[in-house]
């Protein structure tokens, strides 16, 4: 009873923060007006330009914005919790309407040619403390990780989404990610889109033993056998998203992603022990979009 009365107040008081959040937008959204041709402010040009990249001179166009996600306390428990998620996208302006996925990076589209973006993208990965959940008692703590790569995007055709993102950690874990996704991008009526697809994850052993290996100290502490927590697949799984575009500016959406881990994850003894391959996220957001302009 304990540890549901003290998930029940982490789900309020996140719950309470975000909605919050979505209020202030909301608000916002009220007295927002049609998209001006003109920009909101203008940079000057930068010192330097890095070679075999175009100039970043010219408009570009900025989406931020906020969102609620229920998802797995942590990768590989069976709980659940609400937690608040920003957006944040650049891209050229004037160049096809950036589809956004629920699972992206925050990344900037420095290559903008036609039907394909690449550029860098970052990833936030939060600290797991163990004292906060029961399920994590002994195997210490990891501390935050931030993951710096790049990505890439490709339509094929109009309705349909490749991109794959390959990033390095530095901090919580010093291992490498790479995220493939697919998704099918389908008008309902007018402003409303519906897009599912497919998704994998690779992460090398860096990336993987901080989370789900147990070492003899933490056996010995957590009760949990001995594990040594390799790399390689770490999920497949499907997502779904629905999204509605109140103006040229304001875009709201929900989301579903299912993922199932796979590998030594799978088996690592907190997973099967102590929490499910089975994870599980919903959310939702409301995004807003302007441009600027770089001398």
């Amino acid at each position: 009873m304990k540890y549901f009365d003290e998930a029940a107040l982490r789900l309020t008081a996140n719950a309470r923060w975000t909605t919050a959040c979505l209020a202030a937008l909301g608000a916002i959204m009220a007295t927002a007006q049609p998209a001006s041709a003109q920009t909101a402010f203008t940079l000057p040009a930068p010192p330097l330009e890095l070679p075999m990249l175009p100039s970043p001179s010219g408009n570009w166009t900025v989406m931020v914005g906020i969102g609620g996600e229920y998802k797995p306390e942590f990768v590989g428990s069976k709980n659940g919790k609400f937690l608040p998620i920003p957006i944040f996208t650049i891209r050229r302006a004037g160049s096809v309407d950036q589809f956004r996925g629920p699972r992206d990076s925050a990344s900037i589209a420095l290559l903008d040619v036609g039907n394909f973006r690449a550029g860098p993208a970052f990833k936030y990965v939060a600290s797991r403390k163990s004292d906060k959940y029961a399920e994590l008692t002994g195997l210490g703590d990891v501390k935050a990780a931030y993951e710096l790569g790049g990505f890439a995007e490709y339509y094929p055709v109009d309705w349909l989404r490749l991109r794959s993102e390959l990033r390095q950690g530095m901090g919580g874990h010093t291992g490498t990610v790479a995220d493939v996704s697919a998704d099918v991008i389908v008008p309902l009526i007018q402003r409303l889109t519906i897009s599912a697809g497919p998704r994998f994850t690779w992460r090398s052993t860096k990336a993987t033993a901080p989370y789900f290996g147990v070492d003899a100290a933490q056996a010995l502490a957590s009760g949990l056998p001995t594990y040594n927590a390799r790399g390689g697949a770490h999920s497949v799984g499907f997502g779904s998203q629905i999204s509605y575009r109140i103006n040229p500016q304001w875009e709201v959406h929900a989301y579903v992603e299912y993922e199932k881990l796979l590998g030594d994850v799978a088996d690592s003894p907190l997973v099967k022990l102590r929490g499910s391959s089975n994870q599980t996220t919903i959310g939702l957001g409301a995004s807003y979009s302007f441009d600027f302009r770089i001398r």
